[in-house]
């Protein structure tokens, strides 16, 4: 192969050279399959290779791709806008596109900051975030994530916004367990916004089901019902950000609609488009649409390729794909045979403490002492060696490294196409099941633990 110049994750790594892909299943240029165990970063949600998708691309790049947001609008922007706020819940009619999940975040932030300001209250810029959390790698989405190994670099530019602990009750930060705890980390939203000031606080930004910071990290009952009660209480808006967890992937259109609320603001990306075009969302109610509206009718926020033509008639036949094919309920159905699969693992491989997420957002988390809960030490890497074992034996997964103590915790998301049958779902386990094998007899033999698989 002639010398690359592409910037790779590990500049010095070798990558396959990708082929084709069809359905779940992925094919190297060397004839190697794979199954896409995490639909790339939890965004191939309808798999590869979908015809009817690469049929509107064509039809539409032929009629028009591209017009600048401030002079068109367009049909298939104008009916994606529209299926998305007949599938979201209350009153989130109103949606701004963008390119990227980080872009999405930024736009959400601006919207909640510019609400107040219409309103004349221009001290409310912070928003709060919870540590365990991702929100995007541009520096005002970093800011509200509390993922430290990626803000580490940056932390002289980034805005102190994480204040609150995540849901996390496989390692609860405050040392509580539900239901006993009362939902303790819900009531330190109520301390972080006495100690900051109501009045300086614009928004809560929140993953639903916290994924790339902490693997399908999932809060107790009860906990999303006390967080929107606190911020409605103190005129603060909540922001789901389910860029990940959105469009199917837990079973539900949106993950919010798992404990009834309604968001004021709302992210979407990754699986809006399935993969086959870049773009994400930010929608927005009703009531703060109607604020700025008898204010300066500017949103201020805007990128070039906003709201193209191309892209928005991908991403409505991807949601009409989905519709067809019903994957909301097929990623239910099969999440379902996923987790008791992964507890069946859990059961043969001690080190396999946790397994959780909902639909086909699922976690696994590995642990160096299952009844004390301790992480491996970093320097193991022991993640990163799961994750190769199953890449080499055909399985491809996604790290959620860092969860436990912003560097410490290895966890990994299973998350496949929402097209997956059955039989894939017990192919997939099956290559889990070897690679968990072979990565404790692996770390048998460096001394690193004296486990073996019981049976």
């Amino acid at each position: 192969m002639e010398k690359s110049g592409v910037i790779k994750p590990v500049l010095d790594a070798n990558y396959p050279m990708i082929s084709h892909g069809k359905g779940i299943y992925l094919y190297d240029t060397e004839g190697k399959r794979y199954i896409d165990g995490s639909s790339g970063a939890v965004t191939a949600n309808i798999g590869h290779g979908v015809e009817e998708i690469a049929g509107v691309m064509e039809k539409q790049a032929k009629q028009i791709a591209f017009v600048y947001r401030s002079h068109f609008t367009s049909a298939p922007a104008e009916r994606l806008a529209n299926k998305l706020a007949a599938l979201a819940p209350g009153d989130l009619n109103w949606t701004f596109f963008v390119n990227s999940g980080s872009e999405a975040t930024e736009t959400a932030l601006k919207v909640a900051i510019q609400y107040f300001q219409e309103q004349g209250i221009r001290t409310k810029t912070k928003i709060i975030s919870r540590w365990t959390s991702y929100h995007g790698i541009t520096l005002g989405a970093l800011s509200m994530s509390g993922h430290a190994l990626r803000r580490e670099r940056f932390t002289a530019l980034l805005e102190d916004f994480p204040a609150v602990p995540a849901p996390y009750c496989y390692h609860c930060s405050l040392n509580k367990t539900y239901p006993g705890c009362g939902l303790a980390c819900g009531h330190e939203l109520e301390r972080a916004i006495g100690d900051i000031g109501s009045e300086n606080i614009a928004a809560f930004i929140f993953e639903p089901i916290v994924g790339a910071a902490g693997g399908a990290v999932t809060p107790p009952p009860g906990y999303y019902e006390k967080i929107k009660e606190i911020c409605d209480r103190h005129n603060i808006l909540t922001i789901a950000d389910e860029v990940m967890t959105g469009m199917g992937r837990t079973g539900k259109m949106f993950a919010v609609e798992h404990w009834g609320i309604e968001p004021d603001i709302m992210t979407l990306g990754k699986g809006m488009s399935a993969g086959y075009t870049p773009m994400a969302a930010t929608m927005v109610s009703d009531r703060i649409i109607d604020v700025i509206r008898k204010g300066s009718k500017i949103v201020m926020s805007g990128h070039t390729f906003s709201a193209n033509p191309l892209s928005a008639a991908v991403c409505g036949e991807v949601i009409d794909y989905m519709e067809k094919h019903e994957l909301v309920r097929n990623a239910e159905d099969q999440g379902k045979k996923l987790i008791a699969g992964l507890k069946d693992l859990q059961k043969k491989y001690p080190i396999i403490g946790e397994v959780r997420g909902k639909g086909l957002l699922c976690g696994l988390e590995m642990v160096s002492d299952a009844a004390t809960r301790v992480p491996f030490s970093v320097t193991h890497r022991v993640g990163e060696m799961f994750i190769s074992l199953c890449f080499k034996n055909g399985l491809v997964i996604y790290p959620a490294f860092g969860g436990v103590t912003g560097f410490e915790g290895d966890s990994v998301l299973i998350s496949p196409p929402l097209t997956i049958t059955s039989f894939q779902i017990y192919e997939m386990l099956r290559i889990l099941d070897e690679s968990m094998e072979e990565l404790m007899n692996g770390l048998i033999s460096a001394g690193i633990l004296a486990h073996k698989a019981t049976s």
